[in-house]
């Protein structure tokens, strides 16, 4: 059985080479995480953006040029399987797409998915996504989820016991208000990511490490953000932590 694994990032989608989408490196290296000795098999859940057929079958044809099993777990109207637990632990991966933490959230916990998705983490399901698929582990992070003023969300999953930031480089009022939360004990030490880069965390509840940074974007960078006080003011620093360029990094697929 894999360890549990979770690979939060702000990437996994590039351009194709033959088709419009593709699955990039970081999807790569959540199968490779994953361990499957045969087709992997990739779980897209899209509650973030209301399962949008026209992108599942975006994904479908992506996956079958990376030669990857995808399907797809709905939970608009109603759930699309049975089983969803059953459905869920068959997997190698789930992979959780971006759109609205919030909404996200509202609804899995409605369907008792946060709790599925805790018991395949621990049976060895690697859990990963993109952006909002990446603040859910987490305690929290920056969101866009209420409107175009970012606010902060504060009850994600708590897979990951630390805060998260998504799109760290290229939407630049995500870094001061990840900042801001720390700073002020709202979040607590937190992860965040530039596009294109990946945070592995190994193990589980008080266990549960950074045991990597991974990115398909050369250049690319990590962030580990942390409380301080200087004379009674508290205060934020920024380290950067270099991520290892996944085989294939910087290419289409």
């Amino acid at each position: 059985m894999t360890e549990p694994t979770i690979l939060a990032t702000s990437g996994g989608w590039v351009p194709g080479r033959r088709t419009r989408l593709g699955l990039g490196p970081l999807v790569r290296h959540a199968a490779d995480l994953a361990g499957a000795d045969r087709t992997p098999r990739v779980l897209h859940v899209g509650t973030a953006s209301g399962d949008q057929r026209w992108w599942e079958g975006e994904l479908d044809e992506a996956a079958r040029a990376a030669g990857m099993r995808m399907s797809h777990l709905r939970l608009f109207t109603m759930p699309n399987v049975d089983d969803v637990a059953g459905f869920v632990r068959e997997q190698d991966v789930v992979w959780v797409g971006g759109g609205s933490v919030v909404n996200l959230l509202a609804v899995w916990r409605a369907h008792g998915l946060d709790t599925v998705l805790h018991g395949a983490w621990e049976a060895g399901v690697v859990l990963g996504g993109i952006s909002a698929g990446s603040l859910c582990w987490h305690a929290g992070g920056p969101t866009d989820s209420f409107g175009p003023e970012l606010a902060v969300v504060t009850d994600g999953l708590g897979f990951v016991p630390y805060g998260n930031g998504v799109h760290h480089d290229t939407e630049a009022e995500r870094r001061p208000v990840l900042h801001r939360a720390v700073a002020a004990g709202t979040l607590p030490t937190s992860y965040a990511t530039d596009d294109g880069v990946g945070l592995v965390y190994r193990g589980t509840g008080d266990g549960v490490v950074l045991a990597d940074v991974v990115s398909e974007r050369p250049g690319a960078g990590a962030y580990a953000v942390t409380r301080d006080v200087v004379d009674g003011v508290p205060v934020t620093r920024e380290e950067r932590l270099v991520p290892t360029l996944l085989p294939g990094a910087g290419r289409d697929v």
